[in-house]
C-alpha cells in the first residue's frame, strides 16, 4: 500500500508541475478547440507509455549507460521544442473563433495527437522521471502485470490533467479572453516552449 501511495503521490506532484506538456496542450487548446487539446492531451499520455516500456523492459539502462546515446535523446527533444516554440514565436496567422468551430480534419487530429506524442516521449524529464518511480519507488520483485499497471496508471494521471487543461483553455470564456492577446501569448508560449527546450541541453542524468 504504502508503495501504491508513493507512486500515486510522485506522480501527481510530477504532472501538475508546469513543462512542456503544460504549454503545448494550452496552445493547442486556444488556437484550436476542445477537441485538438483532448487529443494533444490524448498524445501524452501515449507518450508516456514510451519511457514506461523501455525501462520495463531494460533498454533505458542501455540509454543511461551510454552518454552519446542520451545525448541523441536529448538534442532530438531539444531540435523539436525549439522547433514547435519558433513555429509560434513567429506565427502572424490570427485565429477566428467563428471559422473553427467545425470539427477538425483527420489530418489535423493526427497531427495534435502526434505533437503531444512527440513532445513528451522526446523528453529526457519524463524519461527520468520514469526511470526514478521504477528503481527508486517500484519493488523490484513486482510482477510484470503490476508494473504495467503503474504505467498506466502514469499515463491515465497525465491523460486526466492535461484533458482538464484542455478543457480550461478551450472553453469560450477563457478561450476568447487568451484570443484578444493571441499574438502576445503565441510569443510567450513559443519563448517558453524555446527556454524549456534549451534547458533540457543542461539536464543530467547523475
Amino acid at each position: 500500500m504504502n508503495e501504491i501511495i508513493a507512486v500515486a503521490t510522485i506522480t501527481i506532484l510530477a504532472v501538475i508541475s508546469p513543462g512542456p506538456d503544460f504549454a503545448m496542450v494550452t496552445r493547442n487548446s486556444y488556437s484550436y478547440g476542445t477537441k485538438t487539446g483532448l487529443l494533444c492531451a490524448l498524445g501524452i499520455a501515449a507518450g508516456v507509455q514510451v519511457h514506461v516500456l523501455y525501462t520495463i523492459f531494460g533498454v533505458t539502462l542501455i540509454i543511461m549507460s551510454s552518454p552519446t546515446l542520451f545525448m541523441a535523446v536529448k538534442l532530438l527533444g531539444v531540435g523539436y521544442l525549439v522547433y514547435i516554440g519558433f513555429k509560434s514565436l513567429t506565427n502572424k496567422i490570427a485565429i477566428n473563433t467563428s471559422h473553427n468551430l467545425s470539427p477538425i480534419s483527420a489530418q489535423t487530429s493526427l497531427t495534435a495527437f502526434k505533437t503531444g506524442f512527440l513532445t513528451n516521449a522526446l523528453n529526457p524529464k519524463t524519461m527520468f522521471f520514469v526511470i526514478s518511480i521504477y528503481t527508486q519507488v517500484i519493488q523490484t520483485g513486482n510482477s510484470q502485470w503490476l508494473n504495467f499497471s503503474y504505467g498506466v496508471f502514469i499515463s491515465f494521471v497525465h491523460w486526466l490533467w492535461f484533458s482538464l487543461i484542455a478543457l480550461f483553455f478551450s472553453s469560450p470564456l477563457i478561450r476568447n479572453k487568451i484570443l484578444k492577446y493571441q499574438f502576445f501569448m503565441d510569443k510567450v508560449i513559443g519563448a517558453l516552449l524555446i527556454v524549456l527546450g534549451v534547458s533540457l541541453l543542461f539536464f543530467n542524468i547523475s
